[in-house]
């Protein structure tokens, strides 16, 4: 019989980013393995995107204020669970930190995004941290098993907090279908045109959330520095504000070249591959993540990218990529200047290694890895030993 399980996906906003981004692929990958059946919790005011997805059915509680939603989830979803039958579930999948109170016999498993909540408070709103510190303790000494997005963040959790259960890395995946070198750059340049960026504009590209963590006004500061030796040289900022974006609207303030600044917003999902294969340099300068999707998406698409050495994106880049120190500035110009400045063999080495990198990486094997953390979190909790 197809293991039963249920993925909490209440959480995630109809715009996803981060970790939301990697809540809809995965129950999209999850959705379509044919050993294992998916059941999933969804807002219900947000119920078509998840059936359009094939899920064996959807739980949609009453709730969809953030408070309501976060009381269900903790007092009410676990006996909900409990009750369904047909199959019935027997492990439960919080995605984004936490998971029900009571649930019974269903084992728990939650994914660990990161633990700048604990590293970085200054980072996040004062009401999240306090709520995702909790979260996370409770999910180190409860959930049968921990998914951490990358080896990064599970070293950091296991120094933190030495966790009760099970500690399994699984990175995310890409869709290679959309991310990939260009087939026809013409429409690609009628795509980036659309979101915003005229044809033949030299840029650099950022992709994420406008918020503290991303490095946004670091990447601001060594763009100045780049306006002076590179005159027709553009900024571009695809993503949404986010806490704490006040922060980056300062720093364009005090650019040398605001005008050469461009902010696009939201952008349609068909356009960030077009938007990445165009620009001169995707730079993902991240002060701390748990994985950084962009960056990633980035190689595949065989981009020029420039990130943060020592975090999740170096992990998984290598020598694919260009980096610098966090917080660097003036070495995110010098490796700004370095990538925009290579000549083709370095750049034909580096697409290449970083095309091959990002090969690695599918939503159907993170989906697969996921499959054996819900099967390892099964055994355990029925106390079965693993072969």
């Amino acid at each position: 019989m197809p293991l039963a399980v249920s993925l909490d996906v209440s959480a995630i906003p109809p715009r996803p980013a981060g970790a939301g981004r990697y809540v809809l692929e995965l129950a999209r990958a999850l959705a379509a393995e044919v050993d294992l059946s998916l059941t999933v919790v969804a807002r219900r005011d947000d119920s078509a995107r998840w059936q359009a997805l094939g899920p064996r059915r959807l739980v949609n509680p009453v709730w969809v204020t953030r408070p309501g939603r976060i009381a269900y989830e903790r007092w009410l979803l676990g006996p909900a669970l409990e009750r369904l039958s047909r199959p019935r579930v027997a492990v439960h999948h919080g995605p984004h930190y936490t998971f029900p109170t009571h649930a019974g016999r269903i084992a728990s498993v939650v994914t660990i995004h990161d633990l700048t909540f604990f590293d970085h408070p200054e980072w996040h709103e004062r009401a999240k941290v306090r709520f995702f510190r909790q979260a996370i303790r409770r999910a180190a000494a409860k959930a049968d098993v921990i998914v951490c997005v990358s080896r990064t963040t599970a070293d950091r959790l296991n120094d933190l907090l030495d966790p009760r259960g099970e500690v399994v890395v699984i990175p995310h995946g890409v869709d290679h279908a959309r991310f990939c070198p260009a087939a026809d750059p013409a429409a690609d340049a009628v795509l980036t045109t659309r979101a915003g960026v005229p044809g033949g504009l030299e840029y650099v590209l950022h992709v994420g959330t406008l918020e503290p963590r991303k490095g946004v006004a670091d990447l601001i500061a060594a763009f100045d520095e780049l306006t002076t030796v590179r005159h027709h040289l553009a900024l571009v900022l695809a993503g949404l504000p986010g806490w704490g974006a006040a922060g980056v609207e300062a720093a364009i303030a005090r650019s040398r070249a605001p005008e050469r600044i461009r902010r696009l917003g939201y952008v349609a999902d068909e356009a960030v591959p077009a938007l990445m294969r165009q620009a001169a340099a995707v730079a993902y300068p991240s002060l701390d993540e748990g994985f950084g999707l962009p960056a990633l998406e980035a190689l595949a698409c065989g981009a020029p990218l420039v990130t943060s050495v020592g975090t999740a994106m170096s992990e998984f880049a290598g020598p694919a990529a260009w980096t610098a120190a966090p917080g660097d500035h003036r070495g995110l110009a010098r490796a700004l200047t370095s990538a925009l400045g290579s000549d083709e063999a370095e750049r034909a080495r580096r697409r290449l290694a970083g095309t091959e990198r990002a090969s690695h990486f599918t939503w159907h094997r993170s989906a697969r890895a996921h499959i054996a953390a819900y099967e390892l979190a099964a055994d355990r909790k029925s106390g079965r030993p693993r072969e």
